[in-house]
């Protein structure tokens, strides 16, 4: 069965451009999803830095300030996908076409939101799944890059929904105690099923946990098996799934 790749990464830690330079050598594409700053505290890719990683990859939005939508009012959440989009256009000096909810986090009203804004897709953290979601402003993903115990692929699994077509993923989640040999046989089962495997990340987890040489591993073990044509940033995969927004 034919399978494509796609790697994306979250909140714009400087670490990023460390991925970058991973994702450069074994000529896989990726896409980062960079807010302006971190109301968290976490540090923030300069915009010097966010160039530089754009300078080869896709790029996509993550609101203002890392802004959990579900936790403010419908102006805020607004102002915070609007401003996030026109800001960091600004310090790319182009468009950019993707949006990722920081947490996983939104509702109906955010999906409208999203769209008014002028965004042509946007990624979840649905985890589990073999395709590129439901609709282009949901798109889901296969796993995080992150030592999760096996209970937290229940509850994502129990809270996401579409639990047939996820259960397959779930079971080999399960299977395996190990969270790198749990990655490798979500791979393996992808591989036999066909679709998408979508690998999601933060590059400040993967430093704190001094997981590079895993990572590094891994990505080596994707170029290896999925050939260049079906290698895909999350962009390409939208338009792959859900052809061109008309607008």
């Amino acid at each position: 069965m034919s399978l494509v790749f796609t790697c994306s990464a979250d909140d714009g830690h400087p670490a990023d451009l460390t991925l970058a330079g991973l994702l450069r050598e074994h000529a896989l594409p990726g896409t980062f999803y960079f807010p302006i700053r971190n109301q968290e505290g976490g540090p923030v890719l300069s915009g010097a830095g966010m160039r530089q990683v754009a300078a080869q990859f896709e790029i996509g939005s993550h609101t203002l300030d890392h802004q959990f939508l579900t936790r403010v009012g419908a102006a805020q959440a607004g102002a915070q996908i609007v401003r996030g989009k026109r800001e960091l256009e600004d310090r790319l000096g182009r468009r950019v076409a993707g949006f990722c909810y920081p947490g996983g986090r939104y509702r109906p009203l955010h999906i409208g939101q999203v769209r008014a804004a002028g965004f042509d897709y946007a990624r979840t953290t649905l985890n589990l799944c073999l395709d590129a979601g439901a609709n282009r402003y949901e798109m889901a993903t296969t796993c995080q890059f992150y030592p999760h115990a096996r209970a937290v692929y229940l509850r994502n699994y129990l809270r996401g929904g579409a639990w047939p077509q996820r259960a397959g993923m779930l079971l080999r989640a399960l299977g395996e105690p190990d969270w790198e040999r749990r990655l490798y046989a979500m791979f393996a089962a992808a591989e036999r099923r066909g679709g998408v495997f979508h690998l999601w990340l933060h590059t400040a987890d993967v430093e704190a946990q001094s997981a590079w040489p895993a990572l590094a591993g891994f990505l080596a073990h994707v170029a290896a098996r999925v050939p260049p044509s079906r290698r895909l940033s999350n962009g390409a995969l939208a338009l792959r799934s859900f052809g061109a927004l008309k607008r």
